[in-house]
C-alpha cells in the first residue's frame, strides 16, 4: 500500500506532483491525459451531459494527503477554488494519522422514493390498504428496474405516513408513501424514479386517491456514514498554544456551533469545504449531499453542528461526524467524466459505502483544521498567506512575479488586488 504521507508534495511543480502520482498509483498513460489534457472533458461529451452546451468550465483539482482511514492510506482527490482547504484538510490528517487514523463505517445503504397521494376518502384506510399490499408493491418497484435485483439491490421495506391530518392544518391532506431501495454503488436517482413512477397507477387503484408526486427524497438518512478521530493532546499543541488549549479552544468553538443556528451555518460550510470537492472530484451530486447533510443538522429540531468534539477520561480530543451520503461510484457522470474515474481510480475506491467514509472523514478533518486555526491565530493567518497568490494574480502578476507580489502582499499585510497592482507597476519599472 503507498503512503498518502508526501513530504514536500506542495514545493514540487505540477509535472512532479504528477509523475509521482503516476508512479505511485500505477496510472496509465490514457487515465494520465486526463491530468495533462487542456481540455479533458471534451464538448462532445459535455453536450451529451447537459443541454445548451457552450463551454467546459474548469476548477483546480488538488490532492489531499496524508490520510489513513480504517487503516488504508488514501491520497484524496479535491475539486475546488478556495485556498487554504486542500492544506488545512491534509495538516490535520497528518496529526491524526500520528494518533492512528481515522475510524469510519457506513450503515445500511438505502435511497428513499416518495408517492404523494392526495383526495383519499378517508386516509387512514388508504394507508391500511397500501401497508396490506406492501409485498406487491415492493415487487412491481423491483419489476421496473430488475438490473438492481440482478445486482444483490433492490426494494428492501415500505411505509406509509398521512400528513397534514390535524383540524387547523393549512395545507391539504395526503397520502406519503416511502419505497427504500438498496441501490447498490449507484447513486440511484434514476433508479428510484423509475421505481416510483412505475407504481404510482397501482397506488392510485389501492387508496382511490390521486398520485401527483413520485420522486426520490435526497435526505438519505437511510444511507449514513460516520467517522471518528481521536487525538492525544500534545499532537495539538501550536506555536505558543499547548495542546490542551487548543484541544479546549476546540471544544468551545464545537459548543458555539450546537448552541447557535448563526455560528453553525458557518461551522458547517467549512465541514462542506471538505466533503464537496471530492464529491465533485468523483462526479456525484453535490447539490443533493448538501441539501441531506443540512436536513440533517437540523434533525432535532433546531440547526446545529454536524460534527461533536468531545474530551474523554484520558484528556484525549474526540470528534465524531455522521451524515446522509447519496454517493455512488457507478452511473451519472462518475464513469463518464474523464477525471471522476480518475479520480475514483486514484483513492482505489472498490464500493460506493467506502467512498461515503472517505468523504466524511475528510469533513472532520476539514472542520477540526477551521477549529483549531479559529482558537490559536485565527483564520485569516494560514487561509489569506494562501490566498495572496490569487490576489497577486488578480493584480496582473505572472510567472515568476507571482510568488514575489504575494511574499511582499505578505509582508506588508496588505492582501488585497489595489494593492497586488501597485507592486506589479513597481516591479515592472
Amino acid at each position: 500500500m503507498k503512503s498518502s504521507r508526501i513530504p514536500g508534495f506542495y514545493n514540487m511543480s505540477v509535472e512532479q506532483r504528477r509523475e509521482l502520482l503516476k508512479n505511485n498509483h500505477e496510472l496509465t498513460d490514457e487515465q494520465m491525459s486526463s491530468l495533462t489534457s487542456n481540455h479533458p472533458l471534451s464538448l462532445d461529451t459535455a453536450n451529451n451531459m447537459i443541454e445548451n452546451v457552450v463551454g467546459t468550465y474548469e476548477l483546480p483539482l488538488a490532492m489531499g494527503l496524508n490520510f489513513v482511514i480504517n487503516g488504508k492510506e488514501y491520497v484524496v482527490p479535491m475539486a475546488i477554488e478556495e485556498a487554504s482547504v486542500v492544506a488545512s484538510a491534509s495538516h490535520i490528517a497528518k496529526i491524526v494519522r500520528s494518533a492512528g487514523g481515522f475510524e469510519a463505517e457506513s450503515r445500511e445503504r438505502l435511497m428513499i422514493g416518495q408517492i404523494q397521494v392526495v383526495g383519499c376518502s378517508n386516509f387512514n384506510e388508504a394507508k391500511e390498504a397500501v401497508l396490506n399490499q406492501k409485498d406487491t408493491l415492493m415487487r412491481a418497484a423491483d419489476d421496473a428496474y430488475p438490473s438492481i435485483v440482478k445486482r444483490g439491490g433492490g426494494t428492501r421495506d415500505l411505509d406509509v405516513r398521512i400528513l397534514n391530518d390535524h383540524e387547523d392544518s393549512t395545507y391539504s391532506q395526503m397520502l406519503i408513501m416511502h419505497i427504500y431501495v438498496d441501490t447498490c454503488d449507484a447513486m440511484g436517482a434514476n433508479m428510484i424514479n423509475t421505481m416510483v413512477e412505475a407504481i404510482a397507477p397501482i397506488v392510485e387503484e389501492i387508496t382511490n386517491g390521486k398520485v401527483y408526486l413520485r420522486i426520490l427524497s435526497n435526505y438519505a438518512d437511510r444511507s449514513l456514514a460516520n467517522a471518528k478521530c481521536v487525538i492525544p493532546p500534545y499532537l495539538l499543541a501550536t506555536g505558543d498554544f499547548t495542546g490542551e488549549e487548543v484541544r479546549d479552544g476546540v471544544i468551545h468553538a464545537y459548543e458555539f456551533a450546537a448552541s447557535d443556528p448563526y455560528r453553525a451555518v458557518t461551522h458547517n460550510k467549512g465541514i462542506m469545504n471538505g466533503i464537496d470537492p471530492i464529491v465533485i472530484a468523483t462526479g456525484n451530486d453535490w447539490r443533493a449531499v448538501e441539501a441531506g447533510a443540512h436536513a440533517y443538522a437540523a434533525k432535532d429540531g433546531q440547526y446545529g453542528s454536524m460534527t461533536t468534539w468531545s474530551k474523554d477520561n484520558e484528556g484525549n480530543l474526540v470528534g465524531e461526524i455522521e451524515l446522509p451520503m447519496s454517493v455512488g461510484i457507478v452511473g451519472g457522470a462518475t464513469r463518464v467524466h474523464p477525471l471522476a474515474e480518475l479520480s475514483l481510480s486514484i483513492m482505489n475506491i472498490k464500493s460506493a459505502a467506502e467512498l461515503a467514509q472517505v468523504i466524511v472523514a475528510v469533513g472532520l478533518a476539514q472542520n477540526l483544521g477551521a477549529l483549531k486555526a479559529l482558537a490559536t491565530d485565527g483564520i485569516q493567518k494560514g487561509h489569506m498567506a494562501l490566498h495572496s497568490r490569487s490576489v497577486a494574480i488578480a493584480g496582473g502578476a505572472s510567472g515568476e512575479m507571482i510568488d514575489v507580489i504575494a511574499n511582499k502582499l505578505i509582508e506588508q499585510k496588505e492582501i488585497r488586488v489595489g494593492k497586488a497592482k501597485e507592486l506589479v507597476e513597481q516591479y515592472k519599472q
